[in-house]
């Protein structure tokens, strides 16, 4: 339309081209299409505060140790202050990289599982376990993490870190377990590892009122939440650190288990610590408790 407009009218050149009058008065503009994004977040007091003060808050959140403040994770605690949702706050840790990928940084009969997916509804009713290698660069050599982990809660009840594991140790934590909490009735839940289908530990679980069921083979779905606290294990702590030596890495995942346990808020869970979760679990139980007892 450029080349003929000094030729004939609009209106013909439209006629020929038959599309609309209203098409040929576009302007491409520069820039990303769409209105601009705000600059300021409004506080849940009404008053309008930089965007800028909203990133530093942020890094606020994740300037620990052990951060897992993932946007989402990052949205639910801004919204304690502000009036703000997840794009937001995607898009503020992605401009300012902060996002989390973008930071530096036996013999005899088994009992097999029969549903993949483990529910449910109180602490001590299914608990996991499982083996983990962490490898020391200092000493050039794998070390051995068992964790024993509440399914309803996600807490990690007690944990082992050795340069090796054997069935007499598995049988001492769980005895060191059973001091603090009755395992009478629980079930335990692990792959088939051959501390784990040993005849003592076995038998010490069936002579505890403890059932164990053993998952399939190659199949690390069935011990879905042991291997994802695993996974952010590995994520969180050994992807991050070179460990000089075992005192070194147990100093550093002791201190991890504390912070997985006490502070980092699990989102399956409702954005809650997995120690929230077991206190919350144990105070309803209790009040339970003296109501029936009162009738």
């Amino acid at each position: 339309m450029t080349q003929y407009q000094q030729s004939t009218t609009r209106k013909e050149l439209c006629k020929w081209l038959d599309l609309p009058r209203s098409i040929s008065y576009y302007k491409a503009r520069n820039g990303k299409p769409g209105a601009k994004a705000s600059q300021v977040t409004m506080k849940l007091d009404g008053s309008l505060v930089p965007n800028e003060d909203v990133v530093i808050h942020i890094r606020k959140l994740i300037d620990t140790e052990f951060n897992a403040f993932g946007y989402e994770y990052a949205t639910h605690e801004l919204k304690k202050d502000y009036l703000i949702n997840k794009k937001k706050v995607y898009r503020l840790m992605l401009a300012n990289g902060l996002l989390l990928n973008k930071m530096i940084r036996p013999s005899g009969k088994r009992e097999f599982v029969q549903f993949r997916r483990i529910e449910a509804s109180k602490p001590l009713e299914y608990l996991c376990w499982d083996i983990k290698y962490v490898w020391v660069h200092g000493e050039r050599r794998n070390y051995y993490l068992l964790c024993i982990l509440d399914v309803y809660t996600r807490k990690i009840i007690d944990w082992l870190f050795q340069g090796s594991i054997r069935q007499l140790d598995l049988i001492n934590l769980l005895r060191r377990v059973n001091q603090y909490y009755q395992l009478q009735g629980v079930i335990l839940r692990n792959d088939n590892g051959s501390q784990f289908i040993s005849h003592k530990v076995r038998n010490f679980l069936k002579n505890s009122d403890v059932k164990q069921q053993f998952t399939h083979v190659a199949t690390p779905e069935e011990n879905s939440y042991i291997e994802a606290f695993h996974s952010i294990l590995e994520r969180e702590v050994i992807e991050r650190n070179q460990f000089d030596s075992y005192y070194d890495a147990k100093d550093t995942i002791q201190r991890f288990i504390k912070h997985y346990n006490e502070s980092r808020l699990h989102r399956s869970i409702g954005f809650v610590t997995p120690q929230q979760k077991w206190d919350q679990a144990m105070v309803c139980d209790t009040t339970i408790i003296e109501k029936v007892s009162n009738l």
